[in-house]
């Protein structure tokens, strides 16, 4: 028994090395800076920390996004599969750690006499409490590369929760914005429908005078039916957006997220720019990836040592007894000791084609995430030049709404004074009108792209977060 202790010993010293590849972290296929005046700053220089409630300065936009992180479904799923890829870690991790069962049994059976080789019946009575161990000593690292594997997925599952999370506060608020914009294109509409109704009304009357002619009446009734036509649209749209944003919450939109915003207030803050291209490490999308490539990783450690042998102790101890009351007697008590050592010799290849498997998925998942570093860089690059444009496209439409309001003005009052017809100031509201609704269109995408760019950064860069899992 002395012996076999001192195996036990020996075998759970040298257990546990692993024939795994040392994982190197691909390097990054992207630029050390970004493209244009953004990456001309210091990439040194450490960003701050920004959270989504910090970057949305709306307090109803951050009230609809906390009661979507607490409803909404999709993300309800993926905390839930980071759950279950924590579970089969777990199940996994244990499978290295010795197992122990304790067993209790009792048989009684009786013997015809004429099957009994002594003559006449027999009655026999056999009882057992047992102790057992089994243990599969991982000498060449298959288990540690198979939990290793697992901790790895479970990893990848909880970036992938992360991603979920980024995705879906970047939707509401998108969602929320789209909302607004659409809310101030109905409003411009009623207000164009009304001022159009009102020039029919006196075309109208100048055509029954006989000073406006049969084309004037004609381009003020459609002037009207397009924007009835505009008016229905845009009261469709604002339906679907109230529909779109009740699905991301997961219950009814609270009265208040009604209430038309002005999309020129200040909605958002401004992210850092000049940030170096390494941040896109912390993306929770290219955390997954390189998590997938480090399982991928491990599972050539597994396939390598299913070539070597497998080594499993059973042992047991107990006490046994014809008697149940004489169970625990002295000298009932018994013990087995049983090593075992398995070899592969010959399995047609499999074992290869397994090795030949898991090589190829660790370089498909190096592809991957060399790819998701690339679409990440494009993500950020396109939203910094989305910034810089945007602002200058705003400007400019604004003073081109300044200026067809001036034309609109001078326009009406040539008309009313007979210096121009009515085509002209017909041009000037169609004008007004189309500038307006432009000024809106530009501002949204201007405020959605800030968004997108917030997301393609990560959602805020939360440095101190890191997923633990216990080994």
């Amino acid at each position: 028994m002395k012996h076999s202790m001192l195996a036990l010993t020996v075998l759970a010293l040298v257990s546990g090395c692993s024939l795994a590849p040392q994982y190197q972290q691909p390097a990054a296929p992207v630029a050390v800076a970004w493209p244009g005046p953004a990456g001309s700053v210091d990439a040194n220089r450490l960003p701050i920390e920004l959270q989504w409630q910090t970057f949305f300065a709306d307090p109803v936009l951050r009230e609809l996004i906390e009661v979507a992180l607490q409803n909404n479904r999709d993300l309800r799923v993926a905390a839930l599969n980071a759950e279950a890829t924590r579970a089969l870690y777990r199940v996994q991790r244990s499978a290295a750690a010795p197992q122990l069962s304790a067993d209790a049994a009792g048989s009684r059976s009786r013997t015809p006499a004429a099957l009994n080789p002594a003559g006449g019946a027999a009655e026999s009575s056999q009882y057992s409490a047992t102790l057992g161990i089994s243990w599969e000593v991982d000498l060449f690292g298959r288990l540690a590369s198979l939990s290793e594997q697992a901790l790895q997925e479970y990893l990848a599952s909880d970036a992938a929760r992360r991603s979920v999370q980024i995705s879906l506060i970047a939707g509401v608020a998108n969602s929320w914005l789209t909302l607004q914009a659409d809310q101030a294109l109905l409003y411009v509409t009623r207000e164009t429908l009304e001022t159009y109704e009102k020039s029919l009304g006196i075309t109208q009357r100048s055509f029954d005078a006989g000073v406006a002619s049969t084309l004037e009446l004609t381009q003020a009734r459609i002037a009207v039916e397009t924007a009835r036509s505009s008016l229905a649209y845009y009261t469709r749209l604002v339906s679907q957006d109230r529909n779109a944003l009740v699905r991301l919450l997961g219950e009814d939109l609270p009265a208040r997220a009604m209430v038309s915003r002005v999309l020129n207030e200040p909605l958002l803050a401004n992210l850092p720019v000049g940030l170096p291209s390494e941040l896109l490490a912390n993306r929770p999308d290219v955390l997954e990836a390189e998590h997938q490539l480090r399982a991928a990783n491990a599972s050539i450690g597994a396939a390598r040592a299913a070539f070597f042998p497998s080594i499993g102790l059973t042992g047991a101890a107990g006490s046994a007894s014809t008697d149940l009351s004489g169970l625990f007697d002295g000298g009932s008590g018994y013990w087995s000791f049983s090593p075992s050592i398995s070899l592969p010799v010959f399995s047609a290849g499999r074992l290869s084609a397994s090795l030949d498997a898991a090589e190829i998925r660790k370089d498909m998942r190096i592809a991957a995430y060399e790819g998701a570093i690339q679409t990440a860089f494009q993500e950020v690059a396109d939203g910094l030049a989305a910034r810089e444009t945007y602002v200058q496209q705003v400007q400019a439409q604004g003073d081109l709404l300044a200026t067809s309001e001036n034309y609109y003005r001078i326009a009406e009052r040539r008309y009313r004074a007979g210096v121009d017809s009515y085509l002209v100031l017909l041009d000037a509201q169609r004008q007004l009108f189309g500038a307006q609704q432009q000024l809106i269109v530009d501002r949204l995408s201007q405020l959605t792209s800030e968004v997108t760019l917030f997301k393609a950064l990560g959602g805020g860069w939360q440095g101190s977060e890191t997923v633990q899992a216990k080994r």
